[in-house]
């Protein structure tokens, strides 16, 4: 029981954490409290419930649980109690059901762990940390930071919500568009992390995938009509979609090339044309529109030698007007190579190894070991698959280039 019962406590804080921790930020308005007491009432959990049972709504338990602990902590420091909270603090756990709480609560969250007045490096952070359960340690791998370095910023940013007092709700129509493009970033960002994970055992983070298409539809609610929100929605059915084709039933990588495309949602893929078709029409293209018109490409391509790789190429040199990131610009070449031949990528890998953060990136000798081996060049591509493999620091890709590597028939050097 006690084995179930932390299992329970760890799954409820992985999926429910962002909605109870929002609902707790709404009532006391002091982000470092809520995440202080939802951390008692877990703790609570792991003692009563091996004992008492799981109950039939563990998230109610530990929103219940979490205000009556903050409502301690208000009186204990001498604050005031609202009548109003005084008398909800009275009402049966069952009548104040937080997961029930207003859904835009958690995109209140974002818009709050978005605001201007913290460093742009802590907002993407704090998202991570507070709607979506990751770890300290989690994050501090995807930054490529200490552990205690991103707790420091963890820290100054949350101080930094008190101090301002950043007001729980959603900002005024005056300054939502201005604070838009770092909140679709940040759902971007989410959204990457969950469907190709930075580092540990597994490629996939389904719950952070969906957390993102969560707050994804709720934005195009909030905001209907904007092309941008339209775009990343968009993208984030369309790459979603492929999500159950991604591994094999061993757990093994599988590129687009490999993936048995009968495995892709369909209705997914349906939605997501219809969203970026919405998009489109407004006729004001933005990076998430281009990024989704990518993928819908590959999304139409019945097979993957029919993908229209010359159409892929020209929207990424687009998109690199847009965003011209490391990133970016090493999937421009591989599309270009895709639609013009392998040579032409090879030329321009050399020129990107003079970019520092591409020079020691897993995925740019990656893409020069599969274009070696579409050479037919076996040492070329050998030596490439065991660089890219020695610097990715995700287990299932790793896997995956050893296997590439394997299929040469030659030992690892």
């Amino acid at each position: 029981m006690a084995g179930d019962a932390i299992a329970a406590v760890e799954y409820v804080f992985r999926q429910e954490k962002g909605r109870v921790l929002a609902g707790l930020m709404r009532r006391f308005g002091d982000l470092g409290l809520a995440e202080d007491v939802l951390q008692e009432a877990c703790r609570k959990a792991l003692e009563l419930w091996p004992r008492t049972g799981i109950p039939d709504n563990p998230a109610a338990w530990l929103s219940a649980v979490a205000r009556n602990a903050g409502l301690d902590h208000v009186r204990r420091a001498g604050k005031s109690v609202s009548e109003a909270e005084a008398v909800r603090s009275c009402l049966p756990a069952a009548m104040l059901d937080e997961t029930q709480a207003i859904e835009d609560d958690r995109l209140r969250l974002l818009f709050i762990c978005c605001h201007p007045a913290l460093a742009p490096e802590a907002q993407v952070a704090l998202a991570l940390r507070t709607l979506c359960g990751l770890s300290t340690a989690e994050i501090a791998r995807a930054f490529g930071l200490a552990e205690a370095a991103l707790s420091q910023r963890l820290l100054r940013a949350k101080r930094k919500i008190a101090e301002a007092r950043i007001p729980f709700e959603l900002p005024p129509a005056q300054e939502l568009q201005p604070r838009l493009a770092q909140v679709l970033h940040v759902i971007y960002l989410v959204f990457s992390e969950g469907y190709c994970a930075s580092g540990g055992d597994s490629l996939l983070r389904a719950d952070l995938c969906a957390e993102a298409l969560r707050l994804g539809r709720l934005l195009d609610s909030l905001q209907p009509g904007q092309p941008e929100v339209q775009g990343l929605l968009a993208l984030l059915l369309l790459q979603a979609s492929r999500g159950p084709a991604r591994l094999s039933p061993e757990g093994f990588l599988l590129t687009l090339e490999e993936q048995d495309r009968h495995l892709w949602r369909r209705d997914w893929i349906a939605e997501g044309l219809a969203v970026l078709e919405l998009a489109l029409r407004a006729r004001s293209p933005g990076p998430y529109q281009l990024q989704a018109a990518i993928a819908a490409l590959h999304a139409q391509a019945p097979t993957a030698s029919q993908t229209d790789w010359r159409q892929i190429s020209v929207l990424y040199g687009a998109l690199l007007r847009h965003k011209p990131e490391p990133l970016i610009l090493l999937n421009a070449v591989i599309a270009c190579a895709m639609a013009h031949g392998a040579e032409h990528g090879l030329a321009w890998l050399e020129r990107l190894e003079a970019v520092p953060s591409l020079a020691n990136s897993h995925y740019l000798h990656a893409a020069r070991a599969d274009l070696l081996r579409r050479q037919g060049d076996r040492p070329g591509a050998l030596a490439a698959y065991a660089r890219a493999a020695m610097l990715a620091e995700n287990a299932v890709e790793r896997q995956y280039l050893l296997r590439r590597h394997g299929e040469m028939r030659l030992p690892l050097v």
